[in-house]
């Protein structure tokens, strides 16, 4: 691939007990669970690690509000304990949310069963999560909803992560510094098995080419919506599909006006679920749920998915008139849910499963289904306990909601000290502290001794050379959109243009010592992969109003 990417050591020969396919959310978080618990773990990710499924989420940390009608109120608890535990551990990446429901009166469930519901959620979450001025977001909101509706607003709290990418990124290194082998760009090529047991993988280095056998004893199949395909590819037998791929696009929308100050989850034109929610400086509107059989990597969101979006904002907020010209970019993923024969992808459980292929001749392959951002890690532990291995024991403690003021005047006072004793400007330091966390003083050491590298990425953005250069020696990213988009991903924003990229790729490239064949290389792939991630509509149109279209999405 680069020219410039430091050669990896061959694994051809070697043995592990666990190999973990799969460098998503879930993927990750198994084999850091298993390392830490002292067992050997190689991890192998076709791309990038978080490049697929999780960099395509709504970037929520929720306790599933909307499974209590379904009657899931396991998941509701454990997505809850979940979420706290996020917020306890990563405060500088989950952040406590203030979210509106809002239901208009026409369409909506009765006021009282949804005081039922939250009654019910704000039980099973305790009383710490309160946030002080309560009403207001709601009177707010109430003033640009569409008044020809008459719309009930309820609050209620739970989290959000803007960069789950960030969260992929800090498990990666811990894994690795639990003992973990970890490849990116690494294609699994055949699972092998002898007698009806696992006994290796065949894999190809996309970065050398070379093919490497090595052995195992377990093989955990976390590959999201390619769950189905791997087994394929490797003859394992299922019995039939595990995954329902299902689409889900969403939309990134400049603030509007009477665009929410906080998190609204609100219902689509068809009745379905959606959110409305600041983003990155920005607005992020989704989702929708299309079923979705084609290759997860080639997701796209369709026109009438767009238009169905922003028929959605525009019922909500008439007086914003959005059309596609508006659209800052659009981008889908596949939900890789269960298989459910005829099932209503809104009504397929969102549980976790854990596949084991002993069941079809093969012991020692367990394929993960389902699975969710917030609940990743007590998926890796239960995957962990089903191959024998104990877990750390969990910490339960609260977590006050309120506590993110004392966490911010702590961070102030560390930035303070940290910038007078290196003389790296206060409000750099800030800015990494707020996205890195306790690697932030490994990064302003960095920025600290080469001026080159105090240097911000483009003139939009705070974030600087040295969080890329950390992100390629410490946290495996390889190429210029392994950085941009998901280690420092400024190129998410709203400013972010070709003159961006370039000024980011010859900074960065002016501190690694890269040529200009390598900068230029570098450049090229971002250009390439953020296209085909972030899709810009065809400008020149308003929504399109078909009937039909609410019966494509119910």
């Amino acid at each position: 691939m680069s020219s410039s990417t430091v050669p990896r050591p061959s694994l051809e020969g070697e043995g592990f007990e666990i190999v973990v396919i799969g460098g998503g959310v879930n993927g990750v978080a198994i084999a850091r669970e298993c390392a830490r618990a002292g067992h050997g773990v190689l991890l192998l990710e076709k791309n990038d690690f978080a490049s697929g499924t999780t960099s395509r989420s709504t970037r929520i940390i929720h306790g599933g509000l909307r499974y209590l009608q379904y009657a899931e109120v396991g998941l509701v608890r454990e997505s809850l304990r979940e979420r706290d535990r996020l917020v306890r551990e990563r405060p500088h990446l989950v952040r406590p949310l203030r979210f509106l429901l809002a239901v208009d009166g026409e369409h909506g469930q009765s006021a009282l069963k949804i005081r039922a519901g939250l009654w019910l959620y704000g039980k099973l979450a305790g009383a710490r999560w309160r946030t002080a001025d309560e009403g207001r977001a709601s009177r707010e909101l109430e003033r640009h909803l569409d008044s020809g509706l008459h719309w009930s607003v309820f609050e209620y709290d739970d989290a959000q992560c803007e960069f789950p990418e960030r969260l992929v990124a800090e498990w990666v290194t811990e894994a690795a510094e639990a003992g973990a082998i970890l490849r990116n760009y690494a294609q699994v090529l055949d699972i092998q098995h002898q007698d009806g047991h696992i006994t290796g993988v065949l894999f190809r280095d996309r970065l050398s080419g070379e093919e490497c056998a090595i052995n195992c004893r377990w093989v955990i199949n976390a590959a999201g919506p390619w769950v189905d395909q791997v087994c394929a590819d490797a003859s394992i037998p299922t019995g039939g599909p595990l995954i329902g791929g299902v689409r889900g696009s969403h939309l990134v929308l400049p603030r509007f006006e009477g665009a929410p100050q906080t998190a609204l989850y609100t219902q689509a034109i068809d009745g379905r679920a959606i959110f409305v929610i600041p983003w990155n400086g920005q607005i992020l509107l989704g989702t929708t749920e299309v079923p979705d059989a084609t290759d997860p990597g080639k997701a796209v969101p369709s026109s009438d998915e767009i238009d169905y979006l922003l028929n959605c904002a525009n019922r909500l907020f008439p007086r914003a008139a959005l059309t596609t010209s508006d659209v800052n970019y659009a981008f889908s993923g596949i939900r890789p849910l269960p298989y459910m024969e005829d099932a209503a992808p809104s009504a397929v459980t969102r549980k976790s499963i854990l596949y084991e292929h002993k069941q079809d001749g093969i012991t020692g392959m367990i394929s993960i289904v389902g699975g969710k951002l917030t609940t990743a890690a007590s998926l890796a532990r239960r995957c962990a306990r089903a191959i024998g291995i104990q877990p750390e024991p969990q910490i339960e403690a609260a977590v006050p909601i309120g506590s993110a003021s004392g966490i911010d005047a702590a961070l102030r006072q560390w930035a303070h000290s940290t910038a007078c004793s290196t003389g790296v400007p206060q409000e750099i330091v800030l800015q990494v502290a707020t996205m890195h966390g306790s690697r932030a003083p490994n990064i302003v050491r960095l920025a600290a001794f080469d001026e080159r590298m105090l240097q911000p990425l483009c003139p939009h953005t705070t974030h600087i050379v040295a969080e890329a250069v950390y992100a390629l020696r410490r946290e495996y990213a390889v190429t210029l959109p392994d950085i941009l988009l998901r280690r420092v991903p400024a190129a998410l924003g709203a400013c972010w243009s070709t003159e961006c990229g370039r000024m980011a790729a010859t900074r960065i490239g002016a501190a690694l010592g890269w040529n200009q064949e390598e900068v230029e290389w570098q450049l090229e792939t971002l250009e390439i992969e953020r296209a085909a991630f972030l899709r810009k509509p065809a400008p020149g149109h308003a929504a399109r109003k078909s009937p039909s279209e609410t019966q494509r999405f119910a």
